[in-house]
This record gives C-alpha cells, structure tokens and sequence, in this order.
C-alpha cells in the first residue's frame, strides 16, 4: 500500500534524486484573454511570469495565472486575482494534460507556492509516485515548495501527469508554478552541422555562424537530424531577423523527407493589436491542427521554445507560456501529415521561402521514460 505523506518541505536523497519538495498546479482556456503587457519576460515581481534569465533557463509555467490552460479538472475550481483555487463543497482532482518524466532519467528543478483552507488538508501526486499531503505550515498562507531531481533511475517508471485532491470542505490555493528540465542533450554542436543533413533539391543555405548559431536563408528547403526520437521535450532559442517571417520546427518526421512530420509554426504575426489572433497559426501553434492560443514571441527578439511529446499528445510553450495543448485523435499513420503518428522520427528545421532568414541556438532534447512491460 502507498504511504500518505505528510509534509511542508520534504528532503529526498537516494540514488535517483536529491530533492526538496511539494506540489503544483495550473490552467484553461478561455475564448479570449486580456493582453498583458507584463506577461511572460517581465523582470518584476508580478507572480505567475518568468524573468528573462528564466526564460533563457529553460523554464516553463503550468498556471499561468488567469486560465486554467493546459489541466484537466474534476470538480470546482477558479482564478482568483492570480491564484487557481481547487475545491469547495465538493470534491476535486486536477492534473496536468502533459505528463512530467517526475522520477525518470531526466534531471529537474519544480517549484509552487501551495496555501490551503479547511479541515483535512490536500493532497498531492509527490514525483508522480506516492501520495503526499500538506500539513499546517502552508494553511492559511502561501508556502514555498521546490524540487531538484537528478535522474540516475535505471528503469525509470513512464511519465505522470502531476494531479491534486481535495477533500469536499477545502480549499487549495496554487501560484508560482513552475518547470525547469535540465541537462539536456545538444544536438547542435554551434561549429558545424554534424549530426544534421540537408534534404536534397531545396534552395535554402544553411550556415554556422560566428556567433554559433544555426542560420537559415532562403527556400524552400529542409534541415534534418540524423537522430530520431518518438517522446520527448526540446527547446532551443529562435530569432526571426524579418517581419512576419514563415517558418516551422517539426518533428517525427519521415527521414529523407521535406516537411514530413508534426509542425510547430514559427509566425509572429497577429490580427490588428490582439496577439490572442494570431495568423497562419501562430508561433507555436501546431500547424493545420491547433493554433496558437497567444502570439507571445515577436520579430527581432530571441525567444525559446519548449516543446514536449509524448504519444498522441503535444504541448508548447513559448518563453515559458504555454500556448497549445494538443491531442491528435485521428487515426495512426507514418505520416503525421496524414493521421496520428507516435513513432520515432527526426527533427528538422524548415526554410519556408525567399523570405526566409531566421537563426537558432542552444538546440537541446531529453528522451521521456518509456512504458516498461509489466509494469
């Protein structure tokens, strides 16, 4: 039987983590969302955001502080001057939609302030393994809770969404909540293209800067890894050095050949002032499936990307704003133009046309956990 935990901050040592811990939480979609000019890459203190160096970390946001975007709720739950507030007279479990590699081979950092309200407190999925509940120093105020994980499982267990409970007659409270994967795998070297292949008759020049950045001009044309993978989290930097320029990262690809795979669009470009219409799909947008909720990102300015896969389903965030949350229920295929496909490809980088120029850096992936028989 599992242990029902109870803790404020948890120290975890063993051969597979070093952590300090407690929980998290998140968000919806609406029709529509106010603009917000302090969003994603403000530097004040505003709870919810990312600073640029968070950015440039490589974490993420699973609440973003006005929607309940990217979870899936059972019971009663609501946004409250930038809190997402579970519970009430009935019970309630909410999870995330992604699955987080919590105790796989993955290294990372989590972070949530967590308040509760009520008779029996909360409880949490701790590192997507055993049930934990929260104890008094997080009733009635907001309590820091953080977790480093490094990842030396040898038989990782597969991917968990993180999900909470409580009990009817409580309340939980969540803010600040917050991703980070670490050590990550690069697949760009920033010296050369090993590891990358062009696929033949395009128009596209793909160079290594002096600044070791991977360039992109000119199209049609596509850049391909030589490695494949099925489900995983990438992020890498991208910056568009044009107006409105047209471009994609994709992915399970079908090797050998041009634009083959899933498409995460790359367009920065809105209707009129609102950035919640973007046009052609908008950055980060899953190209003929799922658009962009919000155009976050803008010409001229670095931007980093995360994208995590795992089977049919598909999230991104665009510094640190998660702006689709995707399942593909058509039926399989080896195209994933054509259906579904969760099978291992690789990832490429697409020269869209003439227009084209647009330049990307720190490259990096992680395989997710599999599945393990038997289990």
């Amino acid at each position: 039987m599992k242990r029902l935990l109870y803790i404020s901050i948890l120290t975890l040592i063993s051969a597979s983590c070093i952590s300090t811990v407690d929980e998290e939480s998140n968000s919806k979609t609406p029709a529509s969302e106010e603009s917000d000019p302090n969003g994603p890459g403000s530097e004040g203190s505003k709870p919810n955001t990312l600073t640029a160096k968070e950015i440039a970390d490589g974490w993420i946001l699973l609440f973003d502080g006005r929607t309940t975007f990217g979870w899936k709720i059972d019971g009663e739950a609501k946004v409250e001057d930038g809190v997402l507030v579970l519970g009430g007279s009935k019970a309630t479990k909410a999870e995330t939609t992604t699955a987080f590699d919590w105790e796989g081979n993955l290294d990372y950092s989590f972070e949530m302030e967590t308040s509760w309200e009520g008779v029996k407190p909360p409880k949490f999925l701790l590192m997507g393994n055993e049930w934990a509940g929260l104890t008094s120093a997080s009733k009635g105020k907001f309590f820091p809770q953080k977790i480093t994980h490094k990842g030396t499982t040898l038989r990782p267990p597969p991917p968990k969404a993180q999900a909470f409970e409580v009990p009817p007659g409580s309340k939980l409270l969540l803010r600040n909540v917050k991703y980070r994967p670490r050590a990550l795998k690069p697949i760009f070297n920033g010296k050369d293209l090993t590891g990358w292949k062009e696929i033949p008759d395009g128009q596209c020049e793909f160079t290594v800067t002096d600044q070791g950045e991977l360039n992109i001009r000119n199209g049609p044309g596509d850049l391909q890894t030589v490695g494949q993978w099925d489900d995983f989290i990438l992020q890498l930097d991208v910056i568009t050095n044009g107006t409105h320029l047209n471009s994609g990262v994709f992915f399970r690809c079908l090797p050998g050949q041009k634009w083959s795979g899933y498409e995460s669009q790359i367009r920065n470009q809105w209707e009129g002032d609102d950035r919640n219409q973007p046009v052609d799909y908008g950055t980060g947008g899953i190209y003929r499936r799922q658009r962009a909720r919000r155009v976050v990102s803008t010409d001229g300015q670095w931007f980093t990307k995360t994208l995590i896969a795992r089977g049919n389903h598909i999230a991104v965030w665009v510094n640190g704003y998660q702006v689709t949350d995707f399942t593909d229920t058509r039926p399989a295929n080896q195209s994933a133009r054509l259906g579904t496909k969760v099978d291992a490809g690789p990832i490429s980088f697409q020269g869209h046309d003439p227009t084209t120029d647009l330049s990307f850096r720190n490259i990096r992936i992680g395989e997710l956990a599999k599945q393990q028989k038997n289990d």
